[in-house]
């Protein structure tokens, strides 16, 4: 179907499909429990039946959202994911980021495609360095943050007092719309401010399932919860007072954060911020252009690769290019235009992604990521569109801290060592440095941090059968004296390993 001209049926559908989006990322320090919170949401939207999450991480089944194995092995987060469910007549476009600091550049990406961020504090640890500064680019990019007390049914600080440290820390005013009924470590249930209830929560099978709820009036609650409860009141009541109360517009402007507690491994609190999320996070709105000026959601269709990955597929050695759709209808088959370079591209092959696992899409709307796959010529940060030009602020890059040079451990697999390497620069894993000089049989790569080192290893081992090795790659210190002359001395980026 031709988008040029839109029926004003069409335009009604697209703002109506817009506003049932809700496209957000959950952002925190490592360990604070992003993973497990992101299962924890989609089993409550109940697209899947168990959570992974279980006790201790020796017994920890496979998350949806970490799919490789290097993810498995150490539990922890090395790359974005996306996950798309319907909760409530919403969908929900959830994406997943890294929390480890040497992934700043990936999580800086899925940012730059979300509407709204979901910041993840552990009850025990407060606002910790990586948190404050995911916090700082939400803050740049206008985000709207909702704000999680997670682990409460572990011992941890005070709830006033990490109010307190929020508010000095952040500026931002906190809004509780549940409030812990219990210290940290004795976790009852919370106190859910909207609809003034007691919903009180118990363990079912260890945090795989969803946790039984029960909910009772304030009187009630009074009676069974005794001195609990009424603290929880007042201390809720102090927030309210020194603060203000919920106000949709000042979370919006991003003056202010909605407050929530959950125990994310034992589903606690979950429901109830995945109702706030559909009730009140921004849905896709008009989104500005490199020059500033909004492009309509009802304009032809328009987007922007975020996140480009290959390896997905273990039967297919083939890459996905991750779009957030800005504006219009996207059509599976349709062939857009890159603003980069001026070419076509054929949409033939565009699946909505579920972690690893993926389906064809056919339609998707502003707000949805797809997943465009064999979309080699795609680069991070490219502007793709139907009708009328448009190009969306580009990603930056990170400026490197860490060096080193790889080499192939076995010379007759050279070919597939120099693919691997040209991929993984493409997908933006690390920063590939050149010279005449140096050649492609030892390339010098860059890195924010050197897990991405580690992460190259093993996807060159794994996804390309081309393991490599590492000669170091630093700057000399003082009074360091080359064997041979570096012939590019001083500018060279890496003046040791020549």
């Amino acid at each position: 179907m031709s988008q040029d001209v839109l029926s004003p049926a069409r335009v009604n559908e697209i703002h109506k499909q817009a506003a049932r989006r809700r496209t957000f990322a959950v952002i925190s320090h490592p360990d604070a429990g992003k993973s497990t919170l992101t299962e924890a949401l989609a089993l409550h939207a109940k697209v899947i039946g168990t959570a992974g999450a279980s006790s201790g991480k020796a017994n920890r089944k496979e998350t949806v959202s970490d799919w490789m194995q290097m993810e498995k092995d150490r539990g922890i987060s090395i790359s974005s994911a996306a996950l798309q469910f319907s909760y409530r007549d919403t969908v929900i476009n959830l994406l997943d980021t890294p929390g480890h600091a040497d992934f700043s550049e990936d999580t800086y990406r899925v940012l730059a495609a979300v509407d709204c961020a979901v910041m993840l504090v552990d009850a025990a640890k407060g606002l910790e360095t990586q948190t404050m500064k995911l916090f700082e680019v939400c803050k740049q990019r206008n985000l709207p943050i909702i704000t999680v007390i997670n682990k409460w049914d572990r011992p941890g600080l005070d709830a006033l007092a990490l109010m307190d440290e929020l508010t000095e820390r952040t500026g931002l005013q906190p809004m509780p719309l549940t409030w812990a009924v219990g210290i940290s470590g004795d976790f009852r249930g919370v106190w859910d401010l909207r609809q003034d209830r007691f919903a009180r929560f118990q363990r079912n099978n260890s945090g795989a399932n969803i946790a039984l709820t029960e909910y009772f009036t304030p009187e009630e609650a009074a009676e069974t919860q005794g001195s609990n409860w009424t603290d929880a009141v007042d201390e809720a009541g102090l927030v309210i007072e020194s603060n203000l109360e919920f106000d949709v517009d000042a979370f919006h402007a991003g003056t202010a954060t909605p407050i929530l507690f959950s125990s994310a491994a034992l589903n606690f609190g979950v429901k109830e911020l995945l109702d706030a999320l559909v009730d009140f996070a921004p849905h896709a709105a008009p989104r500005p252009d490199v020059e500033g000026s909004p492009r309509p959601v009802e304009s032809s269709f328009s987007g922007f690769v975020f996140k480009v990955q290959a390896g997905m597929n273990k039967a297919h050695r083939d890459h996905v290019a991750f779009i957030r759709v800005c504006s219009g209808v996207f059509e599976r088959g349709m062939v857009v235009t890159q603003t980069r370079t001026g070419k076509s591209f054929a949409t033939k092959y565009a699946q909505q992604v579920f972690g690893r696992e993926r389906e064809v899409i056919d339609e998707a709307y502003p707000g949805d990521v797809v997943g465009l796959v064999n979309a080699s010529t795609l680069r991070v940060g490219d502007s793709l569109f139907l009708e009328g030009a448009v190009e969306y602020p580009a990603i930056p890059l990170f400026a490197p801290e860490h060096f080193q040079v790889a080499r192939s451990k076995d010379p007759s697999k050279f070919k597939q060592f120099r693919r691997g390497i040209e991929q993984l620069e493409h997908e933006g894993v690390i920063q590939v440095l050149r010279s005449d000089v140096r050649g492609d049989q030892a390339p010098v790569l860059a890195a924010v941090g050197p897990m991405q080192f580690e992460v190259v290893e093993d996807r060159m081992a794994h996804d390309f059968s081309a393991p490599c090795g590492w000669n170091a790659c630093r700057t000399p210190s003082p009074g360091f004296r080359r064997r041979t002359p570096c012939p590019r001395w001083p500018t060279c980026p890496a003046p040791r390993c020549c």
